[in-house]
């Protein structure tokens, strides 16, 4: 049986919404953030040395890394869909996304977290705390952002789906950083094509039943 190790409020969302897309059967094994430190268990060590989420398991097979991961399950699962077909531009496409979520467009995001945290250092410092912070995000990280936003926001000009005309597994992957940008980064209705592209999303049955799989959701790094 395909085991999805799900970790609240983490990447491993959406694996259960591509299994619900794909109508693939799975199970859920979850685990829970430390309250305090917001870090996974050291249970989830147990299935990956890690100890990251999403961790998926297949027979005997054991898959990390989100990309990776959906790379699996649609070749595996998917039967032809959610993945244009190999060697067209649409694949070339379709692959660069998959690659672009957490290799480009997260580390500028993950970045702007941890500096909205310096932010917040003991009283003592966090004067001399807000100002490094400030000084980061304007000469590095809101340019980063911005950048990238703009990017994205004149693809889906091109196109309604990541990959082209149709949905794909690109979209799944893809949604994670760009609910972060939402959440976080400034993403507003001053880009529609990506504030679009997110409702749509949003109503698919199978992205709202994974949020009832997998719990409440809120986005983390």
């Amino acid at each position: 049986m395909l085991t999805v190790h799900h970790l609240n409020n983490s990447r491993s969302q959406r694996v259960l919404w591509l299994l619900e897309e794909l109508g693939a059967p799975y199970e859920i094994q979850r685990y829970e953030r430390d309250p305090e430190t917001m870090l996974a268990p050291p249970s989830l060590r147990k299935v990956h040395p890690l100890g990251k989420s999403p961790v998926v398991t297949d027979g005997r097979a054991t898959l990390a890394e989100s990309g990776a991961i959906i790379e699996y399950l649609v070749e595996t699962y998917g039967e032809g869909r959610l993945a244009p077909e190999a060697g067209t531009p649409a694949f070339q496409r379709y692959r660069y996304w998959l690659h672009y979520a957490e290799g480009s467009l997260m580390p500028p995001l993950l970045l702007k977290l941890v500096f909205d945290q310096v932010e917040k250092a003991p009283l003592l410092v966090r004067p001399v705390a807000k100002a490094i912070s400030a000084t980061v995000k304007r000469r590095f990280i809101t340019p980063n952002l911005t950048q990238h936003l703009d990017f994205l926001e004149a693809e889906l000009a091109s196109s309604p789906w990541f990959a082209g005309r149709s949905f794909s597994a690109a979209d799944v992957q893809m949604s994670f950083p760009v609910e972060a940008a939402a959440a976080r980064a400034g993403l507003d209705e001053s880009r529609p094509q990506l504030m679009d592209w997110l409702r749509r999303i949003h109503a698919r049955p199978a992205y709202q039943r994974a949020i009832e799989q997998g719990g409440p959701f809120e986005l983390m790094a």
